[in-house]
């Protein structure tokens, strides 16, 4: 079982940077797939950005260009580096872990002010 904290989330104005970390009980270099959802009041939960043990990395539509995922296997971290925030990136934004299962934390939110 995979136990993941985030943190680093609050409250930021348009156009500012936050970045997530989201501390992993495992081995990141050891799991097969991790990134960051995120889910928005009334809305769907829908995947941010991930990687995977090779590197590779999704994003979604609206945040390319503006958020960065990356993993660090010295602190074990998951991590999300958000630029140019916009309001509709207002969200609680939840760390995910593939191990087999897939694992999440409890989420931290996000609050961009226009």
């Amino acid at each position: 079982q995979v136990h993941l904290v985030e943190s680093g989330g609050g409250l930021v104005q348009a156009g500012g940077s936050l970045n997530l970390s989201c501390a992993a009980s495992e081995w990141v270099f050891r799991i097969n797939s991790v990134g960051w959802y995120r889910q928005a009041p009334g809305k769907q939960r829908e995947l941010v950005a991930q990687i995977t043990l090779s590197g590779s990395t999704n994003y979604a539509d609206s945040v390319k260009g503006r958020f960065t995922i990356s993993r660090d296997n010295g602190k074990n971290t998951i991590d999300l580096h958000m630029n140019s925030l916009k309001s509709e990136d207002t969200a609680v934004y939840y760390c995910f872990a593939d191990q087999g299962p897939r694992y999440w934390g409890q989420g931290t939110q996000v609050t961009v002010s226009s």
